[in-house]
């Protein structure tokens, strides 16, 4: 089950040209972005150690994303 509201994800592909979207889309959706997110998350964390400080910064989570 995936932390990200199914309400938030539903916008999001509604924003994105979307007329309907299913439930099970959006489900999917979420899992998907979650999984990509924790990738990144983890890359983020690895950057900040690798600079020698605990905390994760925007400028880690930019960098992890590219």
């Amino acid at each position: 089950m995936s932390e990200l509201p199914i309400a938030a994800v539903d916008r999001i592909i509604r924003k994105a040209g979307a007329r309907r979207v299913s439930e099970s889309a959006a489900r999917e959706l979420a899992e998907v972005l979650e999984e990509y997110a924790l990738e990144i998350a983890e890359e983020a964390a690895e950057l900040a150690d690798h600079a020698g400080r605990k905390t994760v910064r925007d400028t880690d989570i930019r960098l992890a994303g590219k």
